[in-house]
């Protein structure tokens, strides 16, 4: 065989196992915690520029939604089964979340204890999205939410997370 053939065959061998050891030592990002018993339909999006709201101040009510880019604007319905959860997840804005069927308990990473948050069938809360969050139903029947999310033009609408430290159950 040829020298420069021989080389060549070398460098590949070499190069190779260098792609091997290389790739061996890469660390795959966390995938999260997989949602159970969870399902999510789109019902309706929104696309809107800049937005500028500022609603008429009465009393002490008063409402301002600003936005500096571009705003997609998702209407979805969550469907959670007994003892299902959404999986470890947070949002790149903030969503408004109102439960329609049932009962959910929220918990948040932000808070130190973990502690839950019941709401039942009319109630609504604000997930600002800055952090994850996971939403189960632990009562004995079905449980749904509509979440209105105001998300940056072209943004996943949900980022799966891992279970942080002070949530374990």
């Amino acid at each position: 065989m040829p020298r420069h053939r021989k080389l060549m065959l070398a460098a590949t061998a070499a190069t190779t196992g260098a792609a091997i050891v290389a790739s061996a030592l890469i660390v795959m990002p966390a995938h999260g915690t997989p949602a159970s018993g969870f399902g999510a339909v789109q019902q309706w999006r929104g696309l809107f520029g800049p937005l500028k709201v500022k609603g008429e101040k009465t009393g002490d009510w008063d409402v301002k939604i600003d936005s500096k880019g571009e705003t997609d604007l998702h209407v979805v319905r969550n469907s959670i089964a007994v003892g299902g959860h959404s999986g470890w997840h947070r949002h790149p804005g903030p969503s408004l979340i109102t439960v329609t069927v049932g009962e959910i308990t929220a918990y948040e990473s932000s808070d130190p204890l973990c502690s839950p948050k019941v709401y039942g069938a009319g109630e609504g809360f604000v997930d600002h999205g800055d952090h994850p969050h996971l939403l189960r139903n632990e009562s004995s029947g079905p449980a749904e939410t509509v979440a209105v999310q105001f998300l940056p033009r072209g943004a996943a609408r949900r980022i799966d997370a891992n279970a942080p430290n002070n949530c374990t159950f």
